[in-house]
């Protein structure tokens, strides 16, 4: 039976997602509430989950051969508004610092919403010529965006992030820049996280204030929205220009380095558990769990708790070594005073790929009842194999966990070819849904208002199709991925 009621008290992810979330966020003890609006507290289970993705992410962002960096987090309004199209698209979001120290200060400081503006002023005294490019930085800090509306982990108005920043002799260098920080992001949601996405171009009305164009790769939830799971941009010349930075290239001209930015921030804990959670709680892959494996100890007398106990410290020794696809096996045993419906429960909740129960039957027998957490599939196995079984069985799971979005996913796409359909579409299915657009920005607001859909990304796969709009029936090239979207 479910130990106080820790289950039972879940909104239902099918009648009431957004309630679903909340709960999961809260009762697995991801994160709270802050007595700051909008900001959120990350408590140790949520971080853990943070730093596992962090860090995988880290991973690759140095073996492309990015240094991290520290910039402040504060950025004088003059810098912000050297780029007028930047400030323009960040202004209603910037916290500004008008008073310290006593007094109002002679200008105004900006709590960093990104750090375009203060890096550009400061690497053009670190780039004088060719040899100096390109230059890759990346940084792994807190950003403050005053957002109206807010949830856990989705949109709250201090979050953590990594923004590389990078600068290149040439406009195909920043190109390949641009591609190089859009697989990274992809390699980690799908490799990393179990979270199939599509990359793209956005849209020139959702690109990155600034930016020449920006790239995205899109994610689907498991009430078939779309998350934006991770961003690149092109920035061009733009900042680089703004800030006065010039280089003598090869040709012994001055030139403008050409930039690039791509973020990816906490809002990925948040897209990890829409996408794979269901009624109970977490599902959380293998890759990113802070404990791959939890020993339940079942006993009723102390005779019964030396012997179990004894067979799992046998275990914990046998398992020492044992590594998986993320490094040393992550195996909790919980000994807490509670009932093993409790925390049968608990870890359920928190999404744990892998429960083992140990009484003393199976300790008489040298086994345990392994328990998989997305089906409840129930199987006994022998003590001594689980040192060869769990990474198979682990890997197994990962892989499971990425085909089932898939599966997800494919079930919930559409193809349409009208607007009537569309709107047909959005309202009874959801989902993900490719569509003719012509390219014009008063057809893609007009999708917007009417349905609340948005053109998420152009995708760099659509094939070459032409077709009509879906608004206004003038030639289309190609179909675009819309959906309502996070």
């Amino acid at each position: 039976m479910p130990g106080k009621g820790f289950v039972s008290n879940i909104a239902r992810q099918s009648e009431d997602f957004p309630g679903w979330y909340n709960d999961v966020v809260r009762k697995a003890e991801l994160a709270d509430y802050s007595p700051v609006r909008g900001c959120m507290v990350i408590r140790p289970y949520g971080y853990a989950i943070w730093e596992s993705m962090r860090d995988e992410l880290d991973r690759h962002i140095k073996r492309t051969g990015h240094q991290n960096v520290y910039f402040p987090l504060f950025v004088p309004r003059s810098l912000l508004e050297k780029e007028a199209e930047h400030v323009e698209g960040f202004d209603p979001q910037v916290a500004w610092v008008t008073r310290a120290g006593g007094e109002e200060l002679s200008e105004w400081l900006a709590i960093r919403p990104t750090s375009e503006a203060i890096i550009a002023e400061v690497v053009k005294d670190w780039i004088q010529s060719y040899r100096d490019l390109p230059l890759l930085l990346n940084q792994w800090n807190n950003v403050v965006r005053w957002e109206l509306r807010t949830r856990l982990f989705l949109r709250t108005a201090e979050f953590l992030w990594q923004e590389a920043h990078t600068f290149h002799a040439t406009e195909q260098e920043a190109a390949d820049e641009v591609a190089t920080g859009l697989e990274a992001y992809r390699a980690v949601s799908e490799d990393w996280l179990a979270i199939p996405v599509i990359k793209g171009r956005k849209t020139e009305n959702e690109k990155f204030p600034g930016a020449v164009y920006s790239t995205s790769i899109e994610a689907m939830m498991r009430d078939t929205k779309a998350l934006q799971a991770g961003t690149s941009h092109m920035l061009g010349q733009n900042f680089a220009r703004s800030a006065g930075i010039d280089f003598l290239d090869r040709d012994n001209q001055l030139k403008a380095p050409f930039g690039t930015s791509w973020g990816f921030s906490t809002r990925m804990v948040g897209a990890t558990i829409m996408a794979h959670g269901d009624a109970s709680g977490l599902i959380l892959p293998p890759n990113v769990a802070p404990h791959q494996v939890v020993v339940v100890p079942i006993f009723r007398s102390e005779d019964d708790r030396a012997a179990v106990a004894g067979a799992i410290e046998r275990l914990e020794t046998g398992l020492a070594d044992v590594s998986t696809a993320s490094g040393p096996l992550r195996l909790w045993v919980d000994w807490r005073e509670e009932t093993p419906g409790f925390k049968f429960n608990h870890w359920e909740l928190r999404g744990v790929p892998f429960r083992l129960e140990i009484g003393p039957r199976d300790v008489a027998a040298g086994q345990a009842v392994i328990v998989r957490r997305v089906d409840r599939l129930k199987e006994t196995l022998p003590l001594d194999s689980l040192a060869a079984e769990l990474p198979k069985r682990l890997a197994d799971y990962q892989a499971h966990l990425f085909q089932r979005a898939i599966d997800f996913r494919t079930a919930n796409t559409h193809h349409v070819d009208d607007m009537e359909a569309f709107e047909r579409t959005v309202e009874e299915d959801g989902g993900f849904i490719h569509a003719p657009w012509c390219g014009d920005g008063a057809c893609e607001k007009r999708v917007s208002e009417k349905t609340g859909a948005t053109i998420r990304i152009i995708p760099f796969d659509a094939a070459d199709e032409s077709g009509r709009c879906l608004v206004d029936g003038k030639p289309s090239e190609r179909r675009v991925l819309l959906a309502r979207a996070y």
